[in-house]
């Protein structure tokens, strides 16, 4: 997990150092640095940092003033060099609060517990994929669940869906459908065609061995199907 951040911070030697323990850790990854919270306020709406470490005394907006502006900010690590600020930084459900100076340790302990966060929140996320897809079918919406999906296709301005013993043609768009699949399980192998990983039997030349039919594979889509199956072999 490699997290984008921001420092604001106005101190150059407090950035440096910021600069530095970001540098030396593998899980981070820094994207600015900004002098004050007005010229990050912007920022921070379309860069969308997963991490912002935030100085508490700022000029123009504090950084608790800062925060508050935020609509669903991300975690934030307060830094400052004054320890009375503590308590206002942590009724903003601040991750954590370093006081000046703190070492490489201390950092790490914080920027531990957004790793925690953030992989907890991921958990969720892939929990909360759906199961089964609905498609339009004549006038009745049909649900199809992931596991049963083989193939889909695109007929004119039509998707044929193959699902395990049973076909469906419906006026859904391939890029609509295919939006709805996760990339986990299902790979576009070309541009008329979407297909189930898990029901590739094997690859051989331009073309993917899946429940009895031959499927071609796009020249545009070539290299990341040979790349995801590479080592797939006929039985």
């Amino acid at each position: 997990m490699k997290l984008s951040c921001i420092i604001i911070e106005d101190e150059p030697l407090a950035q440096d150092i910021l600069k530095r323990y970001i540098d030396d850790t593998p899980s981070l990854e820094l994207a600015a640095v900004f002098p004050d919270a007005v010229s990050a306020q912007q920022a921070v709406l379309v860069m969308r940092p997963d991490l912002i470490f935030l100085d508490i005394n700022l000029p123009s907006l504090s950084g608790v003033n800062f925060l508050r502006s935020l609509h669903q900010p991300p975690p934030v690590i307060f830094t400052t060099a004054y320890q009375d600020f503590a308590l206002e930084g942590f009724e903003l459900n601040a991750v954590d609060y370093l006081l000046k100076p703190f070492s490489f340790e201390r950092f790490m302990k914080a920027v531990n517990k957004v790793l925690v966060i953030q992989a907890a929140r991921s958990n969720n996320a892939n929990e909360e994929i759906e199961d089964a897809i609905f498609i339009k079918v004549d006038k009745r919406l049909v649900r199809v669940p992931l596991v049963d999906i083989l193939s889909l296709e695109a007929v004119d301005d039509y998707v044929r869906l193959s699902a395990k013993g049973k076909e469906y043609l419906t006026n859904n768009t391939l890029k609509h459908l295919g939006e709805q699949l996760p990339s986990t399980h299902f790979i576009r192998v070309h541009k008329s065609y979407i297909v189930s990983k898990s029901a590739i039997e094997y690859i051989e030349g331009n073309y993917i061995k899946l429940s009895g039919k031959e499927i071609p594979i796009g020249a545009a889509y070539k290299e990341e199907v040979q790349g995801l199956f590479k080592g797939r072999k006929k039985n």
